[in-house]
């Protein structure tokens, strides 16, 4: 299965919104990159993805699963981008700060670290493991 990470401002939609939108979930719209779009396309239901909160706080603070695939986007005039639905899985024990991913050196090459303007983007399985310890998720 593959991993992912999603970017949000807290001021758009945070961490603590997307908890409180349950079990329900909700749609992950106004993606509007071409290789962001991409990676949505091949998301599958089930695979999870870490829940980012971009420009305000810079730190991974949970992890959300995908529970629709990819379908058009209705925020999108042009009907060429799409969205998935996700649900929040758990909370980061300790948020992961980008200054911290950047710092370790076995995540240099992590897509957050050379392309931090993707909204949505492929994580690799040792990344999601390593980033899951130092955030306190064994």
């Amino acid at each position: 299965m593959a991993r992912w990470l999603f970017k949000s401002e807290p001021s758009t939609w945070s961490w603590d919104q997307q908890v409180a939108a349950g079990a329900e979930g909700t749609f992950w719209n106004g993606v509007r990159n071409h290789l962001a779009k991409q990676q949505m396309m091949a998301m599958q239901v089930g695979e999870q993805g870490f829940f980012y909160h971009s420009n305000e706080g810079k730190a991974v603070v949970g992890i959300v699963e995908v529970i629709k695939p990819y379908y058009p986007d209705h925020t999108d005039a042009s009907g060429r981008f799409g969205m998935v639905d996700v649900r929040a899985v758990e909370a980061l024990r300790t948020p992961v700060t980008l200054d911290a991913i950047k710092a370790e050196s076995a995540l240099k090459d992590m897509v957050l670290v050379n392309n931090s303007r993707l909204s949505v983007q492929p994580v690799s399985e040792a990344e999601w493991t390593l980033i899951r310890r130092m955030g306190g998720l064994g």
